[in-house]
């Protein structure tokens, strides 16, 4: 079947070619560009081409960065989520870096501002409160010589009318005055005595109402005056006004008939004796005394023109004087006001002077633990009139606690900051003017107590620093000299010596043993005994050489302790054998190291025999 072979053959053939396909050259070309090698040069640098040339790209306003609004960020209300997403929602990444930078740079400087601030307020808080102090006391001084004065004008006014003649005491009293010093306070406590003893023998249970306290004494006494009935008016006894300093006494009149048996037999006639009785004692603080005078009608102005009312409480008492003039009335209410107003005064500066104790202690006591355990302290500040007035010498002027408080507040501020020349210095200060007030025991044990509490905290301090920077001999020797300064040098030495052993302890530990065991013991030896030569060389130049027994012991003991592991590792090694004589000679060799310091050692460095 030849027809069908050829047909067979010619459709293989057929199938076999393909129609071109337009664009045949451009697949021949991305083939030969796809099988192309280029050779890149080993250097750019040696290349003849020419540099690339710099493109000038404008900035736009993507390239600046965005300022802190200041003035957004005070406002209280302020939302920082709507904040930021108005002023951040196109900003690129380097704007938000540098943005966060502002504010990391504003919140420093207003950190910076805030302490400065509270320091500066502090210390002018401090100084303004000296201030008004100050001038509290000022005010209260002004306020008692005004007072003075005011009874300087009144006993003026009193004495240019018309003497009255005094009482029986009165009297006695006056011409007991007249023979004293009056410049003598035992002298005045006498006369006031004398006072009330004759009151007390004049008036009938007067002793029940006045007590002898010191400076209790008569101030006016007017015995023609009538009690009237407060319905109708009318007299109902006689009686006796006797003003005291701090009461009010109202005394009826007592008649009795007495017999004088030595003129009995010549007239047989009767003498009578007035003697008074106590019907009423008041407080001066709790009544008030009123002048009738101007009250009511033309005719009863003129009726009540010498009349007075005491009204205490819901009560009123309405008294008359005898005498036609109205000289006992105006003298009886001038004295009254006059001795109400002083002990007023004296009422308020008390109640004032037991208040500002109170804070005294309570301020001692709350600021100064130290204080707060001695009762004795305390208790002789609370029993001060005023602790400001205790004054002492300091630089030839006159300086009072304040001006303690004050050093104390600088040296807490000295403390707190860490300028430790300063608090020591300041604390020296303080202590030469304690040991220089021998008369003041309590000034002085004040300010023993508040510098010994500031000390210890002072000395808390530095010798943290002095832990930290042992190895270095400026920063110890430094250390060191405030702690002896402050009278903390065995703490001082002790903290020293602690730590430097805790550094041969940490160095020793760092010593890894590696198989060789001269090299070990070379390393242990070494790290020993340099830490030993530079621990005493410090020691030597930081402190006296009566306290180099110290060292010395300290020294000794790891010496013991270097012998102890020197005797550990060479347990397993035989005597005499090159191995243990080349490790005890480096040993020995390192041990001279501490000859520079004055110590010897060379001999001691051995091993421990079984049993030892």
């Amino acid at each position: 079947m030849p027809h069908i072979n050829g047909h067979t053959e010619k459709s293989t053939k057929s199938s076999r070619e393909r129609p071109g396909r337009p664009g045949g050259n451009t697949a021949d070309l991305v083939k030969r560009r796809y099988s192309t090698r280029f050779v890149q040069p080993s250097d750019f640098k040696d290349a003849d081409a020419p540099p690339v040339p710099k493109l000038n790209v404008p900035e736009t306003e993507t390239n600046h960065s965005i300022a802190v609004d200041v003035a957004a960020l005070k406002d209280p209300s302020l939302n920082p989520e709507n904040y930021t997403a108005t002023v951040l929602s196109d900003a690129s990444d380097q704007q938000l870096r540098d943005y966060q930078t502002s504010l990391r740079k504003l919140k420093n400087r207003a950190s910076t501002d805030l302490q400065q601030n509270v320091y500066r307020n502090r210390t002018q808080f401090i100084k303004i409160s000296k201030d008004v102090e100050k001038l509290n006391e000022d005010m209260r001084a002004i306020r008692n010589h005004m007072s003075e004065l005011s009874a300087s004008f009144s006993n003026l006014s009193v004495n240019t009318g018309v003497p009255e003649a005094r009482p029986s005491f009165e009297n006695a009293a006056a011409r007991t005055r007249k023979q004293a010093n009056r410049s003598s306070v035992a002298n005045l406590e006498q006369i006031y005595n004398n006072q009330l003893q004759t009151l007390w023998k004049e008036v009938e249970g007067s002793q029940k109402f006045l007590p002898a306290i010191p400076g209790r004494h008569v101030e006016i006494e007017q015995r023609r005056w009538a009690e009237l009935d407060a319905a109708t008016w009318k007299p109902k006894q006689k009686v006796s006004l006797i003003l005291l300093n701090d009461h009010l006494m109202v005394a009826r009149e007592k008649s009795r008939n007495r017999v004088n048996a030595t003129t009995a037999a010549l007239d047989s006639a009767q003498k009578v004796s007035t003697k008074l009785v106590a019907e009423r004692c008041w407080l001066l603080q709790d009544i008030d005394m009123l002048d009738l005078a101007p009250m009511g009608s033309a005719r009863d102005r003129h009726e009540m023109a010498n009349a007075i009312s005491i009204r205490c409480g819901h009560e009123s008492f309405t008294y008359q004087s005898e005498r036609s003039s109205s000289t006992d009335k105006d003298q009886l209410l001038r004295q009254f006001r006059q001795t109400a107003e002083e002990l007023r005064r004296l009422l308020r500066t008390d109640k004032e002077s037991h208040t500002k104790n109170k804070k005294a202690m309570d301020f001692y006591a709350t600021k100064d633990p130290t204080i707060a355990k001695k009762t004795d302290l305390l208790r002789s500040l609370s029993n001060g009139n005023d602790r400001s007035k205790i004054l002492f010498d300091v630089d030839g002027k006159q300086k009072d606690l304040r001006w303690v408080e004050g050093q104390v507040d600088e040296l807490d501020i000295e403390v707190a900051l860490q300028h430790f020349e300063d608090a020591v210095s300041l604390i020296e200060k303080l202590r030469k003017l304690a040991q220089g007030l021998k008369g003041n025991a309590m000034v002085q044990d004040i300010i023993n107590t508040k510098i010994d509490g500031r000390a210890n905290t002072l000395a808390d301090l530095v010798l943290k620093r002095l832990t930290s920077t042992h190895s270095f001999s400026n920063a110890t020797q430094t250390n060191i000299a405030w702690l002896v300064r402050l009278g903390f040098d065995d703490r001082a030495r002790e903290a020293f010596l602690v730590a430097r052993s805790e550094a041969i302890t940490k160095r020793a530990r760092q010593c890894i043993f590696e198989g060789d065991l001269r090299d070990y013991i070379f390393q242990v030896s070494f790290v020993y005994f340099t830490l030993m030569r530079n621990t005493v060389s410090i020691y030597q130049q930081c402190f006296l050489p009566l306290m180099m027994s110290a060292c010395v012991r300290w020294a000794k003991e790891h010496l013991d302790g270097f012998n102890v592991i020197l005797s550990r590792q060479l347990s397993s090694v035989q005597r005499g054998s090159p191995t243990w004589n080349e490790c005890m000679d480096q040993a020995k060799e390192h041990a001279m190291m501490v000859n520079d310091v004055g110590l010897d050692f060379k001999e001691l460095v051995r091993v421990k025999e079984e049993g030892e």
